[in-house]
Protein backbone atom coordinates (compact mmCIF):
# COMPACT_ATOMS: atom_id res chain seq x y z
CA UNK A 1 0.00 0.00 0.00
CA UNK A 2 1.46 3.17 -1.03
CA UNK A 3 1.33 6.06 1.56
CA UNK A 4 2.51 9.46 1.44
CA UNK A 5 3.98 11.06 4.12
CA UNK A 6 4.75 14.28 3.42
CA UNK A 7 1.84 15.81 2.56
CA UNK A 8 0.75 19.89 3.20
CA UNK A 9 -1.36 18.45 5.99
CA UNK A 10 0.94 16.46 7.59
CA UNK A 11 3.98 19.16 7.34
CA UNK A 12 1.37 21.30 9.18
CA UNK A 13 0.77 18.78 11.77
CA UNK A 14 4.81 18.19 12.38
CA UNK A 15 5.05 21.62 12.63
CA UNK A 16 2.28 21.49 15.76
CA UNK A 17 4.44 18.38 16.93
CA UNK A 18 7.59 20.81 17.01
CA UNK A 19 6.27 23.73 18.33
CA UNK A 20 5.52 20.68 21.70
CA UNK A 21 8.88 19.42 21.26
CA UNK A 22 10.62 23.42 21.88
CA UNK A 23 8.05 24.04 24.51
CA UNK A 24 9.16 21.50 26.37
CA UNK A 25 12.73 22.49 26.22
CA UNK A 26 11.89 25.63 26.58
CA UNK A 27 10.55 24.53 30.49
CA UNK A 28 12.66 22.13 31.50
CA UNK A 29 16.15 23.53 30.08
CA UNK A 30 16.15 27.18 29.54
CA UNK A 31 13.32 27.49 32.32
CA UNK A 32 11.57 30.33 30.15
CA UNK A 33 7.43 29.41 30.84
CA UNK A 34 6.26 32.17 28.62
CA UNK A 35 8.11 31.10 25.82
CA UNK A 36 7.06 27.84 25.94
CA UNK A 37 3.22 29.00 26.30
CA UNK A 38 3.90 30.93 23.31
CA UNK A 39 4.99 28.23 21.15
CA UNK A 40 1.82 25.84 22.37
CA UNK A 41 -0.15 28.38 21.39
CA UNK A 42 1.53 28.63 18.03
CA UNK A 43 0.96 24.49 18.21
CA UNK A 44 -2.37 25.18 18.53
CA UNK A 45 -2.66 27.54 15.38
CA UNK A 46 -1.14 25.01 13.63
CA UNK A 47 -3.30 22.38 14.87
CA UNK A 48 -6.25 24.29 13.49
CA UNK A 49 -4.42 24.74 9.42
CA UNK A 50 -3.63 20.84 9.74
CA UNK A 51 -7.55 20.25 9.80
CA UNK A 52 -8.27 23.19 6.82
CA UNK A 53 -5.74 22.41 4.72
CA UNK A 54 -6.69 19.09 4.39
CA UNK A 55 -10.25 20.10 3.93
CA UNK A 56 -9.30 22.64 1.38
CA UNK A 57 -6.87 20.32 -0.68
CA UNK A 58 -8.67 17.53 -0.66
CA UNK A 59 -5.60 15.29 0.92
CA UNK A 60 -7.52 13.17 3.53
CA UNK A 61 -5.21 10.39 4.59
CA UNK A 62 -5.94 7.58 7.47
CA UNK A 63 -2.17 8.37 9.02
CA UNK A 64 -2.83 12.40 8.85
CA UNK A 65 -5.31 11.07 11.77
CA UNK A 66 -2.90 9.20 13.29
CA UNK A 67 -0.29 11.77 13.03
CA UNK A 68 -2.48 14.26 14.66
CA UNK A 69 -3.39 12.63 17.91
CA UNK A 70 0.76 11.89 18.21
CA UNK A 71 1.61 15.58 17.71
CA UNK A 72 -1.38 16.39 19.91
CA UNK A 73 0.03 13.96 23.10
CA UNK A 74 3.07 16.06 22.49
CA UNK A 75 1.97 19.95 22.40
CA UNK A 76 -1.11 19.73 24.29
CA UNK A 77 -0.14 16.80 26.79
CA UNK A 78 3.46 16.54 27.37
CA UNK A 79 4.22 19.91 26.97
CA UNK A 80 1.65 21.85 29.66
CA UNK A 81 2.72 18.93 31.81
CA UNK A 82 6.13 20.24 31.69
CA UNK A 83 5.38 23.87 31.93
CA UNK A 84 3.42 23.05 35.75
CA UNK A 85 6.25 20.79 36.73
CA UNK A 86 8.66 23.36 36.10
CA UNK A 87 6.86 26.12 38.12
CA UNK A 88 6.13 23.92 40.94
CA UNK A 89 10.09 22.76 41.15
CA UNK A 90 10.14 26.80 41.86
CA UNK A 91 7.81 27.67 44.09
CA UNK A 92 6.80 26.76 47.70
CA UNK A 93 4.22 24.75 49.67
CA UNK A 94 1.44 26.59 51.23
CA UNK A 95 1.88 24.74 54.58
CA UNK A 96 5.42 24.52 54.71
CA UNK A 97 5.74 20.71 53.07
CA UNK A 98 8.97 19.24 52.67
CA UNK A 99 10.61 16.13 51.39
CA UNK A 100 8.91 13.21 49.63
CA UNK A 101 5.40 13.50 49.74
CA UNK A 102 6.26 17.56 48.85
CA UNK A 103 7.75 16.26 45.52
CA UNK A 104 4.93 14.19 44.90
CA UNK A 105 2.90 16.80 44.41
CA UNK A 106 5.06 18.78 42.20
CA UNK A 107 4.64 15.44 40.03
CA UNK A 108 1.03 15.90 40.00
CA UNK A 109 1.08 17.61 36.51
CA UNK A 110 2.26 14.60 35.45
CA UNK A 111 -1.31 13.31 35.25
CA UNK A 112 -2.11 15.90 32.50
CA UNK A 113 -0.22 14.05 30.31
CA UNK A 114 -1.92 10.49 30.82
CA UNK A 115 -5.38 11.49 31.43
CA UNK A 116 -4.58 13.55 27.33
CA UNK A 117 -3.47 10.16 25.98
CA UNK A 118 -6.78 8.97 27.34
CA UNK A 119 -8.74 12.03 25.92
CA UNK A 120 -7.12 11.46 22.40
CA UNK A 121 -7.38 7.85 22.56
CA UNK A 122 -11.00 8.04 23.10
CA UNK A 123 -11.49 10.59 20.55
CA UNK A 124 -10.32 8.57 17.99
CA UNK A 125 -12.56 5.69 18.82
CA UNK A 126 -15.86 8.10 19.52
CA UNK A 127 -18.17 8.24 16.51
CA UNK A 128 -20.30 10.88 18.55
CA UNK A 129 -18.08 13.69 18.73
CA UNK A 130 -17.91 15.08 15.41
CA UNK A 131 -20.42 18.15 16.62
CA UNK A 132 -19.54 18.30 20.06
CA UNK A 133 -16.89 16.78 22.36
CA UNK A 134 -17.02 14.87 25.24
CA UNK A 135 -14.84 16.48 27.63
CA UNK A 136 -12.82 18.77 27.77
CA UNK A 137 -10.65 18.86 24.05
CA UNK A 138 -6.48 18.56 24.86
CA UNK A 139 -5.83 22.28 23.36
CA UNK A 140 -8.24 24.06 25.58
CA UNK A 141 -6.82 22.04 28.47
CA UNK A 142 -3.24 23.10 27.46
CA UNK A 143 -3.91 26.74 27.10
CA UNK A 144 -5.26 26.84 30.21
CA UNK A 145 -2.58 25.18 32.02
CA UNK A 146 -0.14 26.74 30.60
CA UNK A 147 -1.13 30.21 30.29
CA UNK A 148 -1.26 30.01 34.30
CA UNK A 149 2.25 28.48 34.50
CA UNK A 150 2.98 31.36 32.18
CA UNK A 151 1.02 34.38 34.58
CA UNK A 152 2.68 32.42 38.10
CA UNK A 153 6.17 33.65 36.37
CA UNK A 154 5.55 36.79 35.23
CA UNK A 155 4.43 37.46 39.04
CA UNK A 156 0.77 37.98 37.70
CA UNK A 157 -0.86 35.12 39.57
CA UNK A 158 0.13 32.59 43.13
CA UNK A 159 0.31 29.30 42.56
CA UNK A 160 1.86 27.41 45.23
CA UNK A 161 2.63 23.29 44.92
CA UNK A 162 -1.02 22.68 46.34
CA UNK A 163 -2.29 24.54 43.79
CA UNK A 164 -0.83 23.19 41.32
CA UNK A 165 -1.41 19.72 42.38
CA UNK A 166 -5.42 20.60 42.91
CA UNK A 167 -5.43 22.38 39.03
CA UNK A 168 -3.71 19.38 37.55
CA UNK A 169 -6.58 16.98 38.95
CA UNK A 170 -9.17 19.01 38.39
CA UNK A 171 -8.25 19.27 34.60
CA UNK A 172 -7.39 16.09 34.19
CA UNK A 173 -10.54 15.16 35.01
CA UNK A 174 -12.28 17.21 32.93
CA UNK A 175 -10.35 15.70 29.91
CA UNK A 176 -12.24 12.43 30.72
CA UNK A 177 -15.28 14.12 31.69
CA UNK A 178 -18.93 12.94 30.41
CA UNK A 179 -19.81 16.54 29.48
CA UNK A 180 -20.22 17.72 26.04
CA UNK A 181 -19.18 20.65 25.25
CA UNK A 182 -19.49 22.83 21.81
CA UNK A 183 -17.50 23.04 18.93
CA UNK A 184 -16.37 25.93 16.76
CA UNK A 185 -16.69 23.56 13.33
CA UNK A 186 -19.21 25.87 11.43
CA UNK A 187 -21.34 23.78 9.18
CA UNK A 188 -23.05 27.23 8.16
CA UNK A 189 -23.07 31.03 9.23
CA UNK A 190 -26.42 31.49 10.10
CA UNK A 191 -26.80 32.92 13.24
CA UNK A 192 -29.54 31.07 14.51
CA UNK A 193 -27.43 27.24 14.49
CA UNK A 194 -24.38 29.48 15.34
CA UNK A 195 -25.62 31.89 18.00
CA UNK A 196 -23.76 30.47 21.15
CA UNK A 197 -20.92 30.21 19.08
CA UNK A 198 -21.14 34.22 18.08
CA UNK A 199 -22.10 34.93 21.54
CA UNK A 200 -19.07 33.23 22.91
CA UNK A 201 -16.69 34.60 20.49
CA UNK A 202 -18.40 38.17 21.35
CA UNK A 203 -17.83 37.77 25.44
CA UNK A 204 -14.20 36.53 24.46
CA UNK A 205 -12.78 39.33 22.46
CA UNK A 206 -14.94 41.58 25.52
CA UNK A 207 -12.44 39.82 28.08
CA UNK A 208 -9.87 40.09 25.98
CA UNK A 209 -9.97 44.11 25.82
CA UNK A 210 -10.63 44.19 28.97
CA UNK A 211 -8.83 42.03 31.44
CA UNK A 212 -5.68 41.25 28.66
CA UNK A 213 -3.70 38.71 29.37
CA UNK A 214 -5.64 37.36 32.15
CA UNK A 215 -8.48 36.83 29.32
CA UNK A 216 -6.77 33.32 28.36
CA UNK A 217 -7.33 31.20 31.21
CA UNK A 218 -10.50 33.01 32.25
CA UNK A 219 -12.06 32.21 28.27
CA UNK A 220 -11.29 28.72 28.68
CA UNK A 221 -13.23 28.57 32.63
CA UNK A 222 -15.86 30.48 30.36
CA UNK A 223 -16.25 27.70 27.73
CA UNK A 224 -16.61 24.87 30.59
CA UNK A 225 -18.78 26.38 32.59
CA UNK A 226 -21.02 27.08 29.47
CA UNK A 227 -20.35 23.88 27.86
CA UNK A 228 -21.87 22.35 31.34
CA UNK A 229 -24.67 24.36 31.68
CA UNK A 230 -25.81 23.50 28.18
CA UNK A 231 -25.14 19.68 28.68
CA UNK A 232 -27.15 20.00 31.89
CA UNK A 233 -30.09 21.65 30.37
CA UNK A 234 -30.02 18.84 27.37
CA UNK A 235 -29.99 16.33 29.76
CA UNK A 236 -33.46 17.63 32.05
CA UNK A 237 -34.97 17.83 28.74
CA UNK A 238 -34.28 14.61 27.71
Amino acid sequence: MKIKLFTIPNIVTLSNLTCGCLSIVSSLVYEDVQVAAALVVLAAVFDFFDGFTARLLKQYSEIGVQLDSLADMVSFGVAPSMALYAVARSVESMYGLEGGFAEFLRCLPFLIAAFSALRLAKFNIDDTQHDTFCGLPTPGNAIFCISLAALATMGKVSLTVEWIALISILMSALLVSPIRMFSFKFKSFGLRENLLRYLFLLVSIILIISIGIYSVPSIIVLYVVVSAVQWICCRSKE
